[in-house]
């Protein structure tokens, strides 16, 4: 495989080599090519004034910059490396295609020359955290893991150091997966629902983006599925490898599932093993079994249910999701901005309180349904205070509801997030929780969910 990475590098020496978006991820890819001899091409919509120190960067690296509205205009380039929040089909790539140009992704190619085991994740929910939580399960049984995709860093950097014993642990997104044409050694889909139908052109190209995490895979391949989520269980046809399902609600053949009293169960095609009780998982909420119940079934067979049983003791999660702020006045905060989709919302800080919470949340519009938000909030939200794009859409969910009355929940329009916080903090009495969950994405006033989560944390902590 060495010789595979080798081959394809001296193929790049002299090549033309465009990277679309000069962000944290694609500079040490700029670096990277130019090492092997590349003339790399740096482009982006914004100008040059607007790129900080990416663009000194990207110019230190060697890079040539191509900037504004016509940046992928007449690119001539030998391999073009989309960014994934690039629409596939958006007609200058779809033309690059069929003027013989490369057009590829940095997960594409990582994949067809990563020379150990590779176990991604995709889902509309959750797939961070399991991601996380199948690298803590690797890292406590002595494995050198590598982690990276679309959890926040590149591999292909990386790729001359990776040993053939090493693991790598991907998330993918629906954009990453869009375009792959190899799957990896163990497939995990924790769920699929409407997500993102602001960038796919239906429901249909979503899914079957997800699809392609599993479609490719060969005989040895092992996917794992989501038995209670009909979209993820119905991929078990397109498997050609083992087929592992997990299920909070029932039980399994062949995964791992909850039995009624609490204990979690690895079921190897009808060898069971007792693993922990979920009381043993530290971090919260009934989409945390699941999460863990997935990362369970990736790792079986490398991990011994001692290492999962003291990781799931001790692991704390992972920042933006349900994340305890602070507590001021006997009101208790927490940041919960990965909620980007009402789905999300639902299944983490809807479900984790036993009493109605305030709930700041709203944001850039995935053109996706709230109806089943709009059910539940009734029962768990006393205050639901709205800001973004989809405060409106939101709110007519929530009144929609059986459940809704007048003032059942009281709602608030706000214009900003100081704004939301200042609203919490006046109307919230002692022993209340303040919770910041979008349900929606965060572009129409951040650059990401993170900065949203950090801006949230910023203000609540200034809080006197």
């Amino acid at each position: 495989m060495e010789n595979n990475i080798n081959r394809f590098f001296e193929f790049v020496n002299g090549k033309t080599v465009a990277f679309c978006g000069i962000g944290e991820s694609n500079l040490p890819l700029i670096k990277l090519f130019k090492k092997y001899g590349a003339k790399v091409i740096a482009c982006d919509k914004r100008e040059r004034t607007e790129l900080g120190i990416n663009g000194d960067r990207a110019v230190e690296y060697g890079a040539e910059l191509k900037l504004g509205s016509d940046y992928l205009k007449d690119l001539n380039a030998d391999i073009i490396f989309r960014t994934p929040g690039m629409k596939y089909y958006m007609p200058e790539l779809v033309q690059a295609r069929k003027n013989g140009t490369a057009v590829t992704g940095e997960i594409e190619l990582f994949f067809d020359l990563c020379p150990c085991k590779i176990i991604a994740v995709t889902g509309s929910d959750g797939k961070t955290t399991t991601t996380t939580i199948i690298s803590e399960f690797l890292k406590a049984e002595g494995y050198n893991i590598h982690i990276g995709g679309n959890i926040g860093r590149p591999l292909l950097p990386e790729i001359e150091t990776i040993s053939p014993n090493d693991i790598a642990v991907v998330e993918l997104s629906s954009f990453q997966l869009i375009s792959m044409r190899k799957s990896p050694d163990i497939a995990v889909v924790t769920n699929v629902a409407p997500n993102h139908l602001d960038i796919h052109k239906d429901m249909q190209e979503y899914t079957d983006s997800k699809k392609n995490i599993i479609l490719h895979q060969n005989a040895f391949g092992r996917a794992i599925l989501n038995f209670d989520n009909e979209i993820s269980k119905s991929f078990e046809e397109y498997a050609r490898g083992r087929v592992y399902m997990f299920s909070r609600q029932s039980s399994v053949n062949n995964g791992a599932y909850v039995r009624d009293d609490g204990t979690i169960v690895m079921n190897d095609y009808g060898n069971e093993t007792e693993i922990m009780n979920v009381r043993d998982i530290k971090i919260p909420g009934l989409h945390n079994i699941e999460n863990y119940l997935a990362a369970i079934t990736a790792v079986w067979g490398m991990v011994s249910p001692k290492t999962i049983k003291n990781t799931a003791r001790n692991f704390g999660g992972v920042e933006h999701r349900a994340e305890f702020v602070r507590e001021l006045d006997g009101v208790k905060y927490y940041n919960d901005a990965i909620g980007t989709s009402p789905t999300r919302t639902v299944k983490g800080t809807l479900s984790l309180y036993n009493r109605k919470i305030i709930l700041i949340s709203g944001g850039y519009d995935k053109k996706i349904p709230y109806d089943e938000m709009g059910t539940v909030v009734p029962e768990k939200v006393k205050l639901l205070i709205l800001m973004g794009a989809t405060a409106n859409k939101i709110e007519a969910a929530v009144k929609a509801a059986p459940t809704y009355k007048e003032g059942n929940p009281v709602i608030i329009h706000v214009s900003n997030m100081e704004e939301a916080v200042q609203t919490a903090r006046e109307n919230a009495v002692d022993g209340d929780i303040v919770s910041m969950s979008p349900a929606s994405a965060s572009f129409d006033m951040y650059e990401n969910f993170a900065e949203k989560g950090l801006h949230f944390k910023r203000l609540v902590n200034e809080l006197k």
